[in-house]
């Protein structure tokens, strides 16, 4: 049976509330699940209280799902926006702020650095600020405009493209502080 059809079984058994379904696919997918939930935590066990939560809206839409495109992608979807709604509820209205909303997005900022491994690259974006960090994986890995993330958000396009340009500015640094910091150690 091919891995398509061996998910779609799975689906439908969630949907009719089997609980070996629900385990299968909690098993088969958590681990993306949790890596995407890592890029949005500040450290694991956060990750692990949005990465429970989204399951569990997950299995309460899992009827929604109509077997067109991607389960994974759309769990990610359901996963993600849980997560923005969870930032929205809990603090995410104090955090982000019009700091500078005429500011445009630095196109010209790309890393200069020397490429850092996933790895490390995960753990510094987990160290971002919450808001930068937020509107930061919203731009760069779900790949949505700035007009799409304040409208997520409730927040000005400014607003977005000022946090972005803020998380990068961040990154750069960090990472160039840490070049200093092996050449010194060489």
């Amino acid at each position: 049976m091919s891995e398509n059809n061996e998910i779609n079984n799975i689906v439908k058994g969630c949907q009719k509330g089997e609980r070996s379904a629900q385990k299968a696919l909690y098993e088969l997918f958590a681990p993306k699940m949790l890596g995407v939930c890592m890029r949005y935590a500040g450290n694991r066990e956060t990750a692990e209280d949005f990465l429970q939560d989204g399951f569990i809206r997950v299995f309460e839409k899992i009827g929604m799902f109509r077997f067109e495109g991607s389960f994974e992608g759309w769990m990610r979807r359901i996963i993600v926006n849980m997560i923005i709604e969870s930032f929205r509820k809990n603090k995410l209205k104090t955090e982000l702020t019009d700091e500078f909303p005429d500011q445009e997005e630095d196109e010209g900022s790309n890393f200069t650095v020397q490429q850092p491994s996933l790895h490390d690259l995960l753990a510094l974006v987990q160290q971002l600020p919450e808001r930068y960090r937020l509107v930061f994986n919203l731009y760069v890995l779900e790949e949505l405009s700035h007009d799409e993330i304040a409208k997520q958000l409730n927040i000005s396009p400014g607003t977005s493209k000022s946090n972005l340009s803020r998380a990068r500015k961040w990154l750069q640094d960090r990472l160039k502080e840490n070049k200093k910091m092996e050449a010194a150690r060489t």
